[in-house]
Parts: structure tokens; C-alpha cells; sequence
């Protein structure tokens, strides 16, 4: 009976372990763009900043979590070579407002992780991403594929622009996908909510922080 009990245990254990090996919490440009107060897009864009500085206090608490359960953990910034030539001279839409704006170019201050958040060593730094999905020209899918990643959890910003289109994106792909509300922002709270009430429930489910963490 004892050696019964301990196969089941080792076998609940090893899969509650594999369960968690398929999750990912997959932050989405959080870099100072967004997060820091000299950030281009910081500046101009976000106008409910206490909106802004809880979802970076919830980020770093998501982080945390992910980092001591073995729940991976993936960085989705963006960066662009001098010119934008990546953009193709866009005409319309993101490939026309970011080369207009300056923002995330390679090397430079705005397109740094943001210090509170900066990657690990040991943590994958997502890279060729062009679009508003993270998954758009980059490796991001393969990386999840390989590593048999089903579950992600998504954080980061702006929560109607690009964590909406990867939320979309990954959903299409397969993946079970679930947004951190109090970890993402929009520019003013009337973005975000909608996003929360009419768009997630159709390629996903979101969830609070609190939830994440289990506490």
C-alpha cells in the first residue's frame, strides 16, 4: 500500500511539474518606451499613469511568481535597425507612426527592457518581431513550439494595440491564451476596459494578478 501511495505521488508530482513547464508568462514590450518616465511613448501616450505605474508593479509581481514556480518566462520587445528599413516606408498605421516617432531604435534608451523587469540569463529575448503581434517576423511561435509551450499568459503593453493583436494572434496558433488584466495598460482606461469587456473572452480569458499568483 505505502509503495502504491509514493508511485502516485512521484506520478502527480511529475506532472504537476510538466504542467507548469508548458506555461509561459510572455512580456510584451516592457521597456522604457512604455515604462520609463523619459519614454518617448510614456510621454505622449499614456494618460492614466496610475494605470500605467499598477500594471508595472503587477508585471514585477507576475514576474516573481513565474520565475519561482518554473513557469518560463519570454521577452517580446521591439527594436529597429537605423531608418526603419524593416517598416518598408510605410504608408499607414504603426509602419508609418513609429519611424515618425523615433521609438525602439536598436541599441538606444527607448528600446532598453526596463530595469525592474530585465531579463535573466536564462530567459528567451524574442527576436525579428516587426508587427504589433509578437509573433509577426519573429521566432516566437517556433521557440513555443518546440519547447511545447500551450499556455501563455501575456503581460505588458498597450493592452488594445499589441498585446491585443498577439492575444488574437496566439489564439488563431493554437495556444490557450490568457491576458493579466492588472499587469497590461492602454493609453486611458476606457481602451483597456473595452478590450477587457467585448474583445478577450473571443481568443481567450483574462485574469487578475492575484489569480496568477494564487494568492
Amino acid at each position: 500500500m505505502r509503495t502504491t501511495i509514493l508511485i502516485i505521488l512521484t506520478y502527480l508530482s511529475v506532472n504537476y511539474v510538466h504542467a507548469q513547464e508548458k506555461s509561459a508568462l510572455i512580456l510584451i514590450e516592457t521597456q522604457n518606451e512604455w515604462m520609463h518616465q523619459d519614454g518617448k511613448l510614456y510621454k505622449a501616450l499614456v494618460k492614466d499613469k496610475e494605470m500605467m505605474h499598477n500594471s508595472i508593479a503587477n508585471i514585477e509581481k507576475a514576474l516573481d511568481y513565474a520565475r519561482k514556480n518554473n513557469i518560463e518566462v519570454i521577452h517580446v520587445g521591439l527594436r529597429f535597425e537605423k531608418g526603419y528599413p524593416e517598416l518598408a516606408n510605410g504608408k499607414s498605421g504603426l509602419r508609418k507612426a513609429i519611424p515618425s516617432a523615433g521609438t525602439f531604435p536598436i541599441n538606444e534608451f527607448g528600446s532598453q527592457f526596463y530595469e525592474t523587469v530585465k531579463p535573466m540569463e536564462s530567459e528567451f529575448i524574442v527576436t525579428g518581431r516587426v508587427g504589433a503581434s509578437g509573433f509577426t517576423g519573429s521566432n516566437l511561435d517556433a521557440y513555443l513550439r518546440n519547447n511545447k509551450i500551450e499556455n501563455l499568459y501575456l503581460v505588458g503593453y498597450a493592452t488594445h494595440v499589441c498585446v491585443e493583436s498577439t492575444l488574437r494572434d496566439a489564439h488563431e496558433k493554437g495556444y490557450n491564451t490568457f491576458l493579466i488584466s492588472d499587469a497590461t495598460s492602454a493609453f486611458n482606461r476606457m481602451q483597456q476596459d473595452y478590450v477587457l469587456s467585448e474583445i478577450v473572452h473571443h481568443f481567450g480569458e483574462h485574469l487578475t494578478t492575484k489569480q496568477f499568483a494564487k494568492e
